[in-house]
């Protein structure tokens, strides 16, 4: 990514639709004019469109549709996000590289974007799809030293957080099927989440929070296997949106959320948050992890973001992880 390319979009999104003067912009950059022409030339050949205006400047009409470094970067800066958030074109697991760079000790928090997975893993060692160059497989990561039990709710909020954030700008509520599943109101999945963490004995050393989002892509786009049961923001709304404008808006939504479960804020709206967004409270279900499975009528939370499942009679069970599938009537 060019950190001048940056500076040059950033000044075009502060702009909004007003032209951006050459000269001015030169003034600020301490470039000449033909080279800030020579910029935005190399800049339209990746997607972007200016138009000129005489005596007015230039204005930005038109941004590519996959994410893009500098104008992530950009969208980041004018957001006031500032821990370093790189994109890879094509990398393995977002996770596996974050963790990689946790191992050499890259500062943290930093986060690992990338267009493309090829080994994109879920929870219980499952593949994520990842091949859909508009759509956000994004990790965070982290080094909280915090006790591990103060983890047990974070990947739930985290969920619940984007959940909200979505609502909030998009106009789209999604529901989290516990622990880490976000769904259209239709049942389609269009996120899934994955928690990951170094542990000592008493403390949580490296933590990485995983995030694959279909921001883009209708189902038909999808492998076979999933097209029925996957969708994206996009579809969902019926219109087109700005990648690299909504990725930095989670990404920086995402980051404020972290910053509220390690200052411990994030318990004051944590169960009206769940209430809004929970689609399992009522649902008869089947926990399955080790052993046998266990069956139920979904109860709520606790205070930790278990599962209480009314198990027969007024037996309530507490289950802290697990796969949950809905039962038949």
């Amino acid at each position: 990514m060019s950190s001048l390319d940056s500076s040059i979009l950033l000044a075009f999104l502060k702009a909004g639709e007003a032209p951006v003067s050459g000269d001015k912009l030169a003034k600020e950059l301490g470039m000449s004019r033909v080279a800030i022409w020579s910029r935005l030339e190399r800049l339209r050949s990746v997607g972007f469109s200016f138009e000129a205006s005489t005596r007015k400047g230039y204005r930005l009409t038109e941004v590519p549709r996959a994410l893009n470094s500098a104008l992530l970067d950009a969208h980041l800066r004018l957001l006031k996000v500032r821990p370093e958030v790189e994109l890879l074109p094509t990398v393995d697991s977002t996770n596996s590289e974050a963790e990689r760079r946790l191992a050499a000790g890259q500062d943290a928090p930093f986060g690992v974007l990338a267009c493309a997975q090829s080994a994109g893993r879920g929870r219980l060692g499952r593949r994520w799809h990842s091949t859909q160059p508009g759509n956000l497989y994004l990790s965070l990561a982290f080094r909280p030293f915090i006790p591990p039990d103060r983890l047990k709710p974070f990947t739930l909020w985290m969920g619940l957080a984007l959940c909200a954030h979505i609502e909030e700008r998009l106009g789209l509520r999604l529901g989290l099927k516990w622990p880490n599943d976000l769904q259209l109101p239709d049942g389609r999945k269009v996120a899934g989440m994955l928690t990951e963490a170094r542990l000592d004995a008493d403390s949580v050393r490296e933590l990485v929070f995983g995030l694959g989002l279909n921001l883009t892509g209708a189902p038909k786009d999808f492998p076979a296997e999933i097209r029925t049961t996957a969708g994206s923001i996009e579809w969902a709304l019926g219109k087109t949106l700005d990648v690299n404008r909504e990725a930095a808006a989670v990404i920086a939504a995402l980051l404020q959320a972290w910053k509220d479960f390690e200052e411990g804020s994030w318990s004051r709206t944590f169960r009206a948050r769940w209430q809004a967004h929970d689609i399992l409270t009522g649902k008869s279900v089947r926990v399955t992890l080790r052993g046998e499975p266990i069956a139920g009528i979904v109860d709520s939370i606790d205070a930790d973001g278990s599962l209480i499942l009314r198990t027969g009679g007024k037996r309530r069970t507490i289950v802290s992880s697990g796969e949950v599938t809905l039962r038949k009537p």
